[in-house]
């Protein structure tokens, strides 16, 4: 990661250029870097801030979608944020939605790429054979469509994290906790600017879910990434960027 991690008042996050805010928010298993041809795309015509969510450091008693949506929350106030474009990936999506839902004034349009909320195809509540490589190589490949994707470093990074018993605790907790909490209900409260980008393989979110959530929220759009998994920003970064900026100048610059 290029970019330096700032740390103030307890919150940890990247920042980089000037202008309308867009405000970056990983998965569950993502790491900063999942987002960083993003920040480079971006950051000489946007502000930019990627936060850390604290799945690691809150209260296990609190850890959900919900606690996350309230740091989030803390976070923007702290930085006196407002009106900002959030973009999630995965369960950084779910966060956005929660956090929109409940404080709409905020938020001048949300995008959503592989976001849980609906249903989500997870690690099913446990990591059976965490110990094995072969098997958490596995697991992390199935999130792309092009097994390449999946890095050496990246399955190193998913290997330890699940192999602290810490810390796999935190993230069977916190996706016990997404999969529990369907907005299905409560999208139509959403009315800003909404897009959708989303990878026509994604095995985690299916493409149904992509449509269900475009029927969903009034004001969305729905962009297909061919030959991609969960994580298009990662896996077909151009093709991401390109929707996102033809998103933002829509949005923002009427």
């Amino acid at each position: 990661m290029t970019h330096q991690i700032k740390e103030e008042d307890g919150f940890k996050y990247i920042e980089a250029g000037q202008g309308e805010t867009l405000v970056l928010l990983h998965g569950l298993m993502g790491e900063l870097s999942n987002w960083e041809q993003v920040i480079d795309r971006f950051k000489d015509r946007y502000h930019v801030v990627v936060p850390i969510l604290p799945i690691y450091e809150l209260p296990i008693l609190t850890l959900g979608v919900k606690a996350l949506s309230r740091y989030l929350h803390r976070f923007l106030k702290y930085k006196n944020f407002n009106q900002v474009v959030l973009v999630g990936n995965s369960l950084g999506g779910h966060v956005g939605l929660v956090f929109t839902v409940a404080h709409q004034e905020f938020v001048k349009a949300l995008v959503l790429t592989g976001s849980s909320g609906l249903y989500e195809n997870a690690f099913g509540g446990s990591f059976p054979r965490r110990e094995s490589y072969d098997y958490v190589r596995e697991k992390v490949e199935f999130t792309f469509y092009d097994p390449a994707t999946a890095t050496k470093e990246l399955v190193d990074d998913v290997f330890a994290t699940i192999n602290d018993r810490s810390r796999v605790i935190r993230i069977l907790t916190m996706a016990k906790s997404a999969i529990r909490h369907n907005m299905a209900k409560e999208l139509s409260k959403i009315t800003i600017p909404v897009s959708l980008i989303w990878g026509k393989n994604d095995k985690v979110t299916p493409p149904e879910v992509a449509e269900e959530f475009h029927e969903l929220l009034p004001n969305s759009e729905l962009n297909w990434v061919d030959k991609c998994g969960h994580a298009p920003m990662m896996e077909h970064p151009e093709i991401f960027n390109n929707y996102l900026e033809k998103f933002l100048d829509r949005i923002l610059l009427k």
